[in-house]
């Protein structure tokens, strides 16, 4: 299960289940292609697996709320409400420090040219 089939699951269906009728996918990408191919279709994904043929849907957090657009701006604003932040967890002893490997990778994705290439993902 991933983290955002359960995202959605606790955020979106308040802790409720998908109906036996959903198609569930194995993947994003397999969500967006089925979504291209289905002129009713609907489903969720992360923004960076987009394509043509889909479109991004305004969303608000409640009934009669005010809907926001898909943008980094307001999902970094706080405001779509439809956005998680990705963690990443290193395995080590909390008194040993980071072997070299493991802490060039943080400083690598902490970077400014790692930043640019989450950015450029989605």
């Amino acid at each position: 299960m991933s983290g955002t089939y359960e995202f959605f699951r606790t955020h979106v269906l308040y802790g409720g289940d998908y109906k036996p009728s959903v198609n569930q996918q194995v993947g994003s990408a397999a969500v967006v292609a089925g979504v291209a191919g289905d002129k009713f279709g609907i489903g969720y994904s992360g923004l960076g697996y987009k394509t043509e043929g889909v479109r991004a849907v305004s969303v608000a957090a409640y009934d009669g709320g005010e809907c926001y657009e898909t943008s980094a701006e307001l999902v970094r604003a706080g405001k779509y409400p439809i956005a998680r932040y990705l963690e990443i967890y290193v395995n080590r002893k909390p008194t040993e420090a980071l072997d070299p490997l493991r802490a060039e990778f943080i400083k690598f994705i902490l970077s400014k040219d790692g930043q640019a290439l989450t950015e450029k993902g989605g």
